[in-house]
């Protein structure tokens, strides 16, 4: 990757021999020698910044793949113990335990369901692959039904509203640290409200002092993504998204 960094600026630096060359001469062969030589520097220019990007582009595609699989092996492992545990307490008899275990397995596919169907790529990635990011807080998600943001607001406010929520999360995890080991909780309330879209946190309460948290009222100004107050006593913050394609 650093060879390709180099490699325009060091061609681009071989052009002043020629360049000295027409200065001093002034004549139309060196002229047309200077010509021909950008011609060169400018081809393998592009041809050195089109493969650094092939690399990037390569690099991101890996990553994404590795992440997707860590997440369908995350998937697979989680609902291999819910089958583990049901198939015990069938075993064992114990009815009641395993309609509640049924029920729990019903609810998850439930909302992981609701989530597949939000509309925004990035949205959904990022609230699926959370759950391998090995952070000490829990992230639960809840949808109204029927909700597709795709419907409701443009591919970019979309990705404003992925970016908006990775903040607040990030923001929740690293302040009011709680003791080593601890685990802390957060809820994400995706709805509806007067026709636009809310997304509501849900958590431990956060210290008034906290420059992370304050930061996100004031970092999305100018957007349709806009911090308010939240509407009920048990939000932290939420976000209003002005609906509109």
């Amino acid at each position: 990757m650093n060879y390709w960094k180099k490699v325009p600026l060091a061609v681009s630096c071989s052009v002043i021999f020629p360049l000295v060359l027409v200065i001093i001469s002034k004549t139309l062969i060196s002229c047309i020698l200077l010509a021909l030589w950008l011609g060169v520097v400018l081809y393998y220019v592009f041809k050195a910044v089109d493969k650094q990007l092939e690399e990037q582009r390569r690099q991101t595609q890996q990553r994404m793949e590795d992440t997707a699989i860590s997440v369908l092996n995350h998937h697979r492992h989680d609902w291999m113990n819910d089958l583990q545990v049901l198939y015990g307490y069938i075993r064992l008899g114990k009815n009641d335990k395993s309609i509640q275990t049924v029920e729990r397995i019903k609810e998850r596919m439930t909302e992981e369901s609701k989530i597949s169907k939000l509309g925004v790529p990035s949205l959904i990635f990022y609230l699926q692959s959370y759950r391998i990011s090995g952070s000490l807080v829990v992230l639960s998600v809840e949808v109204e039904d029927g909700l597709r943001l795709d419907t409701l607001i443009s591919p970019e406010d979309g990705e404003m509203l992925t970016g908006t929520i990775a903040d607040t999360v990030r923001a929740y995890q690293f302040s009011n640290r709680s003791s080593w080991g601890e685990i802390r909780h957060l809820l994400i309330r995706f709805g509806q409200d007067q026709g636009d879209v809310i997304v509501r946190f849900e958590g431990e309460r956060i210290a008034s002092e906290s420059e992370a948290w304050s930061n996100l009222y004031t970092m999305k100004q100018g957007t349709k993504v806009i911090a308010e107050p939240p509407a009920t006593g048990d939000a932290l913050i939420q976000f209003r998204v002005t609906c509109g394609i």
